[in-house]
């Protein structure tokens, strides 16, 4: 069975992503099977930049087809930021409570609160070659207050236009997949996934999937 490394320890990005390839074929590690692995410096000026460098780094060193992804939240009043420095925003890689305060507070008094969360996914040959990038756009706005347990990072604050009565941590993960950024840059990078590392499996005759 063919390996796909997804080249990541952010746990809510892993648990968003394996339950996204839940019914492919291949087997999905991750890096945590590559403890002596260190970070790649994430030295990109977009998503895409990125994402490339993760999949390429984690391909060379293992021998495995990677998958690279690099995500954030786009808030139209800043200019664009947090960006590609979203995880890292209040200095700290991965502390969502400070990155989220000096959202807040960078926001304080602002009337357009407009935004979206952006995903690059890109593929990477065991050789490093990348082979594929694809990207996912979730648009939105911020909240005022935070609400819901679920999701990770700016979730708890960002209010999508698909489901404007709820933040994305309020969501149900099926729903959140199906609308996310993350959820439409992988899927539009299946149909390659599925050519290089093999096809789903397929459904007996007699169970043959129902069009609804």
């Amino acid at each position: 069975m063919t390996r796909l490394l997804l080249a990541t320890r952010n746990r809510g990005k892993v648990r968003e992503l394996l339950a996204l390839l839940g019914g492919e074929s291949f087997k999905i590690v991750t890096l945590t099977d590559y403890p002596q692995l260190g970070d790649v410096d994430e030295t990109g000026s977009t998503f895409e930049d990125n994402a490339r460098l993760k999949a390429k780094a984690a391909a060379t060193a293992t021998g495995e087809w990677s998958l690279g992804e690099d995500s954030g939240l786009e808030v139209d009043a800043l200019n664009g930021r947090p960006g590609i420095h979203s995880a890292r925003y209040s200095g700290v890689h991965g502390d969502d409570a400070a990155n989220n305060h000096k959202l807040m507070r960078e926001l304080d008094g602002c009337e357009d609160r407009s935004a979206r969360y952006v995903c690059a996914i890109a593929l990477a040959r065991p050789s490093g070659e990348i082979i594929a990038t694809t990207r996912g756009v979730c648009e939105g706005h911020v909240g005022l207050e935070p609400r819901g347990q679920g999701g990770f990072g700016y979730d708890p604050y960002f209010i999508p236009e698909a489901m404007p009565h709820a933040t994305a941590a309020e969501l149900e993960p099926a729903i959140k997949d199906a609308l996310s950024h993350r959820g439409q840059a992988l899927r539009a990078m299946l149909s390659v996934l599925r050519m290089h590392l093999g096809a789903p499996p397929q459904a007996p005759a007699d169970e043959a999937p129902t069009v609804r």
